[in-house]
């Protein structure tokens, strides 16, 4: 082969492959939108929180919480960088709408109770809708009611408790309902729930507000409202709860 031909073939090997990414690029598909740049958000560090979240608890003291009896400061106590449950529910002081949440807890270490008498809490999401806090490591109860799930209205779908007295993880995507003038639901709530890094809730639609002696039904409130997290007569812990508020992609 004459050294003319040997260079044709890279050559044309160069020029097809030229011409392919020239109709690839030529046919691409743009929705022809234009979209904000997306704000710049550092995530954290083994566990520490992103660069926008809001710290509701950092070990140091409960000065984002209140008794949500209405009673002034909480009564739990914080040891140790841990918040004990103890004295009543409490809440945030200030109240969010669309959010991420961040939330790890450990049930007591002596294993008292069995059931829902089993390191109960919970926590309220919009002050009205409970995802459940229980110790179901080898413990049976109504299944609808066990951790992970949204209280009396979805179970989990997997059971992804430690053991006891080991710490676990809640990372929570909420979007709250929305209501008219009129308290008319307007679109009802959505929860998600990642517990230990596995998916519990997936999109599930929140029926109403919890609560253990009556069927769910909305009760129109504010988009915006207090986080709570319940005391049930069992010393569950807390640590590091942190919050992100959620905002769809601005176009324009």
């Amino acid at each position: 082969m004459s050294p003319a031909r040997r260079l044709l073939f890279p050559l044309l090997s160069i020029a097809l492959s030229v011409a392919l990414v020239a109709h690839i690029v030529a046919s691409e598909y743009k929705s022809g939108k234009k979209w904000a740049e997306p704000k710049v958000v550092t995530p954290g560090d083994n566990g520490s929180p992103p660069s926008d979240a809001i710290v509701l608890f950092d070990g140091s003291d409960l000065s984002k919480w209140e008794d949500a009896g209405g009673k002034g400061e909480p009564k739990w106590t914080v040891n140790d960088g841990v918040a004990t449950d103890r004295g009543g529910d409490i809440r945030t002081k200030d109240s969010f709408g669309d959010y991420q949440l961040h939330v790890e807890w450990a049930e007591p270490d002596k294993v008292v109770g069995d059931s829902q008498g089993r390191g109960n809490s919970g926590v309220f999401l919009a002050d009205h809708y409970e995802i459940q806090v229980l110790d179901n490591y080898n413990n049976a109860t109504y299944w609808d009611g066990a951790c992970g799930g949204v209280y009396k209205q979805w179970p989990p779908m997997v059971n992804a408790c430690r053991k006891p007295g080991e710490w676990q993880t809640y990372d929570i995507l909420f979007e709250a309902p929305r209501f008219d003038d009129q308290g008319k639901v307007l679109k009802p709530g959505y929860v998600t729930v990642l517990q230990n890094g596995i998916v519990v809730q997936n999109h599930s639609e929140i029926l109403g507000s919890t609560s253990w002696d009556h069927p769910p039904a909305y009760e129109p409130h504010p988009l915006r409202q207090p986080i709570r997290l319940q005391y049930h007569g069992n010393p569950v812990r807390f640590r590091n709860i942190w919050l992100r508020e959620m905002k769809p992609a601005v176009e324009g």
